[in-house]
């Protein structure tokens, strides 16, 4: 995607060196975009930790690079293992973390250790591309919904109005390498030339919608509008919201999909309003060993001052944090929740869309039996 015109992806090998891997600060942004330069893995880990680079799978593919940065320094088989184990542990949630890093076990395990960190950097270019491609055929396949709708207004004498999509968190190009899952299709249908609107949730305790969301589509120039967690449900019943595409951390065999916290309660909503509730599904995202997402996948807990204090501009144009809730109080923090499969329309897959089921599934991912 562009910033001012310039095209980015969210993550690449720094071209003044050819060894270090450059991404977005995105706890600057909205406010300042700025880049980190990683050159170690323990610098890869803390931004992941910290949330410097987040987004489902571009976790995975930032955990890719920082195996090779690791591996040109020390090639080694114990340190292959270690560096792996290590970063795979800075997020439970997310499955593409761990698929990106079993995915880069698999190609080096077997190399000489002197082709190691050559080989790392060229499978972690791939699960980039990889991501690329699939974010785009997500996007395809979801601007067909799009369409659809905007045909059947067109239809109703209504063919002036926009077509309103509610998100949820931030699934768009900055959470992956490029294009995103939830918001490929609706860039795709605004580059086409469709009337579309986007309902940005504000997602707390992080805001990622109100601050990453409404960025980036802002820099393209999609017509959209924060609100605050709670209106969803309101703008439903209004009959203000035509489709909901949120993306997702991780989807079961059976069609579950856990998602950034909050995402469960848009769905009963739209469950009771009629309202379609679509997932942006990368097969990165799909975890087939896991059947019940309620009991079987962990959710992270975050730290309570992310619900306790918040950040945002102040009049002056400087960054501060203030504390909102009483002192005293504690807070939870958990980060994700899971919306069951029966709440689900459908998934979007660079393969097609399915119900999100074990037989919609398997119809488009047979490889996982």
């Amino acid at each position: 995607m562009k910033i001012a015109g310039v095209p980015y992806r969210s993550i690449w090998v720094d071209e003044e060196d050819g060894w270090s891997v450059r991404i977005f600060d995105q706890t600057r942004l909205p406010w300042a975009v700025e880049t980190l330069r990683l050159t170690d893995e323990e610098q890869v880990a803390q931004a992941i930790r910290s949330m410097q680079t987040r987004g489902a799978p571009l976790i995975g593919a930032t955990a890719a690079y920082g195996l090779a940065l690791a591996l040109r320094r020390d090639p080694s088989t114990e340190n292959l293992e270690r560096v792996a184990a290590m970063l795979g542990e800075t997020r439970p949630t997310a499955i593409n973390l761990r698929w990106a890093l079993e995915r880069m076990l698999e190609a080096l395990r077997n190399q000489p250790p002197e082709r190691r960190a050559e080989a790392a950097y060229a499978e972690a270019k791939a699960i980039c591309d990889d991501d690329v491609e699939t974010n785009r055929r997500i996007g395809e396949h979801g601007l067909e919904l799009l369409r659809g709708i905007a045909a059947r207004k067109q239809a109703e004498g209504r063919g002036g109005e926009p077509v309103n999509v509610l998100t949820h968190c931030n699934a768009g190009w900055i959470a992956t390498v490029d294009y995103g899952t939830a918001l490929s299709p609706i860039y795709q249908a605004f580059d086409e030339g469709m009337k579309v609107h986007v309902w940005v949730d504000e997602t707390r305790p992080r805001n990622q919608g109100a601050a990453l969301t409404a960025w980036e589509l802002g820099a393209h120039g999609v017509p959209h509008t924060v609100v605050s967690d709670n209106a969803g449900g309101h703008l439903m019943q209004h009959g203000q919201v035509d489709i909901v595409i949120v993306g997702t951390d991780r989807v079961t065999r059976n069609g579950d999909v856990a998602n950034k916290i909050g995402t469960y309660l848009k769905a009963l909503a739209a469950k009771d309003n009629g309202v379609p509730f679509w997932v942006a599904l990368p097969h990165s995202t799909y975890d087939p060993r896991v059947a019940d997402g309620v009991r079987e996948i962990p959710i992270e807990e975050r730290s309570a001052a992310e619900v306790t204090d918040i950040t945002g501009r102040a009049p002056d144009g400087s960054l501060v944090t203030v504390r909102v809730a009483a002192e005293g109080s504690d807070a939870a923090n958990p980060a994700f929740d899971v919306t069951p499969a029966r709440l689900v329309t459908g998934l979007i897959t660079e393969r097609g869309r399915c119900d999100a089921s074990a037989e919609g599934l398997a119809g488009l991912y047979p490889e996982h039996g």
